[in-house]
């Protein structure tokens, strides 16, 4: 020890005065520690105890949402071998006690209110509610002892207070350090026993959603193969030129809905090829009457109103015109006595740093919508129709399609008054482009034959565009896959032009095709073919022009009256 320190205690143990003022200063000092430490100590019992509470309600959340008695039992249970809890209880929303224990003479209360955390001067009383998902289940109800005055004070008595005091601390510390871990440790099992049990039910809800889409899918694709093979069947008992002719516009509009359909789940799948182009809104409409017409009762009137200098939009037109369809379907369902479905469209100038816009709104005369059910209109398969009378992708596929133009869409709706839906696409500063004619065949013009290489490796859909152009007047040479195709290439073949399926057999598809067609003979012009692939933006990417299946006659023709006049 220094000398100056070993001096000042032999001062100090030299003048009884400042001995006892240190004694009296030391005693006080542990006084005001005990006292403190006394606060403390309480503080975290009650927090230890919250913690314990909130514990206990996460773990009896599953239960008391499937009224599991037992469950619960077998939770609260586990705290009886905790000497520092004398009651437990879980409580239904209504406050009756659903399960619980109580080792002290003192019984747990038979209805339980979310109250403040009480302390006395002998136990601890902690309430809890009992939350999942933002929704109240119950509560929880937690009663711990405290040891009596008297006992604590007796510790402090004597010299070596400060000693005992020190040695509590560090024991305090340590207990209070295991019991922390330990808390730590029972609260990381329960999230992950909690994150497996949401799993397990988001699992669970999406098969319920996978077997709503299934069945909704089902029913629209057995009414169309209904209208399609018995308008087939009807064709060949006729032979009536009338009844022939609506017997196959019949079929054509079944086949027509069949392909809208598949567009809609592609749409709500973000897997279809998009093809976005400037349009007025208005002559597009005007294009889609005699469809709305057909889609919707004879007693629902359809009003269109578009002023004369509605900016032009750049949308997707295939998704757009479902879009379209699939908010009148829903207005017409909405109106069981009929009524008036007006279809207007405005300009929305720039404003609170939104560009300009052009405002599509439909508006029916039906039942409306509470605000409950406005919420979830958007979301996939979400419909108020019985089972199997949809899909509820209707308003989800107008959500994405809006989305992803780059727009919005918004309802309003009133109870009894009606519902208006508002579809907010951006402004497009190109201008539409003008109807183009249907091109002949630029071959026959030349009094010549132009030659098409086929890669498609279906027969029936290989078989069916070997017709479309032998109707068109070319000459075909068709291919399996598109290893032979390039093989044809590399052997001199004087294809004009090369039409492929995007998806065929083999270590090579369509896209990968036509990358080595272009690299062999750079003046070939390529067209691709697709039903569903998600390598179709990588052609857009590439500029590689794509048909998407099913496409018509007229179409294909056009294409490829298109590509062999670039090329000459």
């Amino acid at each position: 020890m220094p000398l100056t320190r070993l001096s000042l205690a032999r001062g100090i143990v030299a003048r009884p005065g400042a001995a006892i003022v240190l004694a009296l200063a030391l005693l006080a000092a542990s006084v005001v520690l005990a006292f403190h430490n006394e606060q403390v100590s309480r503080q975290e019992d009650v927090q230890q105890l919250i913690v314990q509470s909130r514990i206990l309600g996460g773990s009896v959340a599953a239960a008391l949402a499937f009224d599991d008695r037992a469950t619960a039992q077998e939770y609260v249970d586990a705290l009886r071998a905790n000497p520092e809890i004398d009651a437990a209880g879980v409580y239904a929303l209504d406050g009756h006690r659903f399960a619980g224990f109580s080792t002290a003479d003192a019984p747990l209360p038979a209805i339980n209110r979310i109250t403040k955390p009480r302390e006395d001067a002998s136990e601890i009383e902690i309430t809890a509610p009992v939350v999942q998902n933002g929704t109240v289940l119950g509560s929880v109800y937690l009663r711990a002892p405290i040891e009596p005055w008297t006992r604590r004070l007796s510790r402090y008595v004597g010299i070596g207070i400060i000693v005992v005091m020190a040695a509590m601390l560090i024991a305090g510390l340590g207990s209070s350090y295991a019991a922390a871990s330990e808390a730590n440790r029972r609260i990381k099992a329960e999230m992950e026993a909690r994150q497996a049990a949401e799993d397990a039910l988001r699992q669970s809800r999406k098969m319920e959603a996978m077997g709503q889409l299934t069945g909704g899918v089902a029913h629209d694709f057995n009414n169309l193969l209904m209208a399609a093979s018995s308008g087939l069947e009807l064709l060949d008992r006729t032979n009536d030129p009338k009844r022939r002719e609506r017997l196959r516009q019949g079929i054509r509009e079944a086949l027509d809905r069949g392909a809208k359909l598949t567009q809609q789940l592609l749409t709500f799948a973000r897997r279809s090829p998009v093809n976005p182009e400037a349009i007025y809104l208005g002559k597009r409409i005007a294009t889609l009457r005699d469809l709305l017409d057909r889609s919707l009762r004879e007693d629902i009137t359809v009003a269109i109103d578009f002023p004369s200098d509605l900016w032009p939009v750049k949308v997707d037109v295939a998704q757009f015109e479902v879009a379209v369809l699939n908010i009148a379907v829903n207005a017409r369902d909405a109106m069981p006595n009929g009524g008036i479905i007006a279809i207007t469209a405005r300009n929305v100038p720039a404003s609170d740093g939104e560009p300009d816009r052009v405002e599509l709104s439909v508006r029916d005369e039906g039942t409306g919508m509470p605000p409950e059910l406005i919420e979830k209109v958007f979301e996939p398969f979400f419909t108020t129709k019985g089972v199997g009378h949809g899909t509820g992708l209707g308003l989800s596929q107008v959500y994405g399609f809006a989305r992803g133009t780059g727009g919005t869409v918004r309802i309003d709706s009133i109870e009894g008054e009606g519902t208006v839906v508002s579809l907010l696409l951006p402004r497009s500063l190109e201008a539409p482009p003008r109807a183009a004619e249907l091109s002949e065949n630029p071959c026959i013009a030349e009094d010549r034959t132009c030659l098409v290489l086929l890669a498609e490796d279906d027969a029936q859909v290989a078989d069916i565009v070997v017709q479309m152009l032998v109707e068109l007047g070319y000459e075909v040479r068709h291919v399996d896959d598109a290893e032979a195709a390039l093989e044809l290439i590399d052997n001199g073949l004087p294809a004009d032009v090369l039409l492929s399926d995007m998806v065929m057999p083999g270590e090579m598809g369509g896209l990968d095709l036509a990358r080595a067609a272009r690299r062999r003979r750079p003046e070939l012009p390529v067209l691709l073919m697709t039903g569903y692939s998600a390598t179709a933006s990588a052609a857009a990417e590439e500029d590689i022009p794509l048909l998407t299946k099913p496409f018509g006659i007229e179409a294909l023709g056009s294409e490829l009256s298109r590509l062999i006049d670039m090329k000459e």
